[in-house]
């Protein structure tokens, strides 16, 4: 049996009287690519949330990494890397000085910084943009170094928000490459995306309506499951049930 690495059961949040993660129960496997998809208002953000260790369940169970959500959050952190929707570096540093910066975050001592700074650098061919400021840089090649120094300290997970929104076909593709390249090496990856054909290189996808886990499959069952060739038209089906909106 794979190893799990994230685990809920029956996982809520309320707000009140709203109930933004309605008992959603799922397994994310180590090294496993795991689609987490759902249309503005199903709750995955909220979901996100609190399996990153920033937001309390209201009820529910959940582990990361082997860690509780309610009583150790920030050994969650420690275990995790974190791509924010928005650009997750800082565009007045340097390449390398957002190297050293984050290094430093997750508690790198500077030899490792070093050795990992050199790697990452060669690996993304950036030798002649190490001292440029990170706004001077094309956005797929932020987006490329915003994922690698979301890994930069190899966690156990990676959370990935919508990790290619506004880039160009091609740069998309080239952090996907870097996606398999991580999950390659036994980091569990755990995206979102609103491009289904995105959803396609997943492992599994998740599909949240409502707050609730509507469907949750490899891609190809769940197109059989819906008797269609698109994933597309599954998250179509799927989502025009929904009744509210963020």
């Amino acid at each position: 049996m794979p190893e799990v690495v994230i685990q809920t059961e029956n996982l809520t949040k309320r707000f009140g009287d709203f109930t933004a993660v309605d008992e959603i129960t799922f397994e994310v496997f180590k090294g496993e690519i795991f689609g987490f998809l759902g249309a503005n208002g199903a709750g995955k953000t909220t979901a996100m949330r609190m399996l990153t260790g920033l937001s309390n369940p209201t009820s529910g169970k959940a582990t990361v990494a082997g860690f509780d959500v309610y009583k150790q959050p920030e050994n969650i952190k420690k275990n995790i890397g974190y791509m924010s929707q928005k650009f997750s570096l800082y565009e007045d540093l340097t390449v390398m000085e957002n190297l050293q910066f984050f290094g430093g975050i997750y508690g790198l001592s500077d030899n490792q910084i070093k050795q990992n700074s050199e790697a990452l650098i060669q690996e993304l061919s950036l030798q002649n943009q190490a001292k440029k400021l990170v706004a001077d840089l094309p956005l797929g090649w932020k987006q490329k170094l915003a994922f690698s120094v979301a890994i930069f300290h190899n966690p156990k997970i990676v959370f990935l928000d919508e990790p290619t929104g506004g880039v160009d076909p091609s740069a998309r593709r080239q952090v996907w490459d870097l996606i398999y390249a991580a999950a390659d090496k036994g980091i569990t990856v755990f995206v979102t995306t609103h491009y289904m054909d995105e959803a396609e290189y997943c492992n599994r996808i998740s599909i949240m309506v409502d707050g609730k886990i509507a469907a949750l499959d490899a891609p190809g069952n769940l197109k059989k499951q819906f008797s269609t060739h698109s994933m597309d038209d599954v998250f179509y089906q799927l989502a025009r049930g929904a009744t509210r909106n963020e």
